[in-house]
């Protein structure tokens, strides 16, 4: 049981003991007595009974369970409220008076709450204990600060116990016991652990968890917790981020030399024509073999393929030196069918296309054309001729349309040739090879009268269970085929929708490949490609520009453009995969070997003994 004269008051619930701190000095320990098993709900301390036995109430209207040292604290620095009810805590008897309490008629008991006769002379000074049991010393309690006076023992006075550190208040040490010092302690202990935990395992529930099984902490302590945090990402997520970043600025640094160095080449077909192409001589121009690759005639247009050979045969090139091979790997009638269709047209298209020079030479773009066809004609017959032109390939566009149409409905025992044998491509996927030549010398000529150049059709074999490695694998094949039918030293390979829109394209490409002093050296010339129809907006046309204008040109500055696929005219010799013909030694006095220093010249001198003793042997020869 507290009582009311003992003095400051220190000690601990979990070791069932406390020691009093006597106003007049005396130093006392006691045993705390059991209680009644209430608790408080603000300090989790045991509620003190009174000496009739009956458990100290702090609120008369809910029976909030509040110990007395709390009610006092509450009241005297706090709201002075009960937390549950909210009603303002009424004085008891025994309490201080604080502001704001109600005026009473009745004889006060505050002068009767510190009673120093009787009891506290007959006690002597005793030494203070601490939780363990142990005797404190003097030295360590020069903060007590001991009523002595003889005075004050005699006289009852209105005082309050006090603190161990006279220039502080008695609320400065928490709840005046050391319970609630060893709580405040333990919460810190376990907040750097779980610091330390969350450091260590970078893992929040589990430091939750430990919050959650502690119920010795505070009330209050949760919510003083921060609302939110940080978190460092994992290297290993954020590492492969950063190797990318690296290679991309790598790649963009080296994508920025062939921007350094773009150049434009000029060709001067005048003088290639002095040089090659002499009055009265036959041309001297090399040969060329053009390359077209298709594959399903249902997907790529039948019209568009005629359109890019028409745009073949009707270069401005010697036609004995234009040979025009056309690789269908669906092994389709329809293809060999529209080819020999574009065969009769071309018969009157190239001579109309050579006798007024038109560009470009593929019709169908050509009569596409938003332009005056007038510019430039001086011929009087050009508009009546364009007119039938233009007729004929109307009646030459319905002929393959029909065609294409005939080609949806496949008959069940497969398509048959007109003189009554079975289309050999019947099985696209196992086929034996076809070759079909269509023009050619002596294969036929135009209305003219004039040589035409070759084309021929080719479809090479297939097997089941072969990988034909597509475009690469026919464009082998005819590799092959033009080897043993015209063997031309130049190769241009064209995708079926790429027409040629400047019939002298061939001619300059000779410009390089036929240069007498550096001609040798030069393996392929790269065509620049363009798209008809696209808008300025479209984003393929603006990386188009930028790849051919910029890219392209710089590269060729450092060492040469890149090969992209068509458009590209080849070195035949160089598709073999020969080696680069040596270079003849210089004739010097130095030797040719890797470490000349470790020889100091023996070798040279060995060579000049050899040269010397040949010399020697013809002149006895002689």
């Amino acid at each position: 049981i507290m009582e009311t004269n003992l003095g400051l008051v220190a000690g601990s619930h979990n070791n069932n003991e406390f020691i009093i701190i006597r106003q007049d000095g005396d130093f006392g320990r006691r045993e705390v007595e059991e209680n009644n098993g209430e608790t408080c709900e603000l300090c989790g301390e045991d509620i003190d009974v009174n000496e009739d036995g009956e458990t100290f109430v702090a609120c008369n209207e809910c029976a909030f369970p509040v110990c007395r040292s709390c009610y006092e604290y509450e009241r005297r620095e706090g709201h002075q409220v009960c937390p549950q009810c909210k009603t303002r805590f009424k004085r008891l008897k025994g309490c201080a008076r604080v502001e704001g309490d109600e005026e009473e008629d009745d004889i006060d008991d505050l002068e009767n709450e510190f009673d120093f006769d009787g009891q506290n002379e007959e006690q002597d000074i005793q030494i203070p204990l601490s939780p363990q049991g142990e005797e404190l010393c003097e030295e360590n309690n020069n903060a007590i600060v001991p009523l002595s006076s003889t005075k004050l023992k005699k006289e009852k006075t209105l005082l309050q116990a006090r603190p161990m550190d006279p220039s502080k208040d008695l609320a400065a040490y928490g709840y005046g016991s050391i319970a609630w010092k060893e709580r405040m302690e333990k919460w810190k202990q376990r907040q750097n652990k779980i610091g330390n935990m969350r450091k260590e395992n970078n893992d929040p529930q589990e430091s939750d968890k430990i919050i959650d099984d502690d119920n010795e902490f505070p009330l209050m302590d949760e919510s003083r917790q921060p609302l939110s945090r940080k978190l460092s990402i994992p290297s290993s997520q954020i590492n492969p981020y950063l190797i990318c970043e690296i290679w991309f600025t790598l790649s963009w640094i080296l994508d920025q030399f062939s921007k350094w160095f773009p150049v434009i080449r000029v060709t001067y077909l005048d003088r290639l024509s002095l040089r090659y192409e002499k009055e009265g001589e036959p041309s001297q121009l090399s040969s060329i073999d053009i390359f077209v690759t298709t594959i399903d005639p249902l997907k790529e247009s039948p019209l568009v393929t005629a359109n890019t050979v028409l745009s073949i045969l009707a270069l401005d090139y010697p036609a004995q030196k234009v040979s025009c091979y056309v690789s269908d790997d669906d092994a389709s009638m329809l293809t060999f069918e529209a080819l020999s269709e574009t065969c009769e047209f071309a018969r009157k298209w190239i001579p109309f296309c050579k006798k007024f020079n038109i560009e470009p030479r593929a019709p169908e773009w050509y009569f596409a054309e938003k332009i005056n066809y007038l510019k430039d004609k001086v011929h009087s017959s050009f508009v009546k001729e364009r007119r039938a032109m233009k007729r004929e390939y109307e009646e030459f566009r319905v002929r393959i349309n029909c065609l294409v149409a005939k080609a949806k409905k496949v008959p069940e025992e497969g398509w048959t040739m007109q003189d009554g044998t079975s289309w050999p491509g019947n099985n696209i996927h196992d086929h034996p090879g076809m070759i079909q030549v269509f023009l050619g010398e002596n294969g036929g000529c135009d209305i003219d009268g004039n040589e035409l150049p070759r084309l021929v059709y080719v479809s090479r074999e297939k097997k089941h269970n072969f990988n034909h490695q597509k475009k690469a694998g026919a464009l082998n094949a005819l590799v092959r085929v033009s080897a043993v039918l015209s063997n031309a030293p130049f190769v241009l390979n064209l995708d079926y929708n790429h027409i040629i829109n400047n019939s002298k394209a061939i001619r300059e490409a000779m410009c390089f490949m036929m240069e007498p002093l550096l001609g040798k050296s030069v393996c392929f010339v790269q065509f620049s490609q363009r798209f008809d129809a696209m808008e300025i907006s479209d984003q393929l046309a603006n990386q188009t520009n930028t790849f051919v204008d910029i890219n392209m040109k710089g590269l060729d500055g450092i060492q040469g453009p890149t090969y992209v696929g068509t458009g590209c005219v080849f070195r035949r010799q160089a598709l073999y995969g020969f080696d680069a013909p040596k270079k003849k030694k210089s004739p010097n006095k130095t030797c040719n070997c890797w470490l000349k220093c470790c020889c100091f010249g023996f070798c040279c001198m060995e060579k000049r003994k050899k040269k010397k003793g040949k010399k020697s042997k013809f002149e006895m020869m002689e």
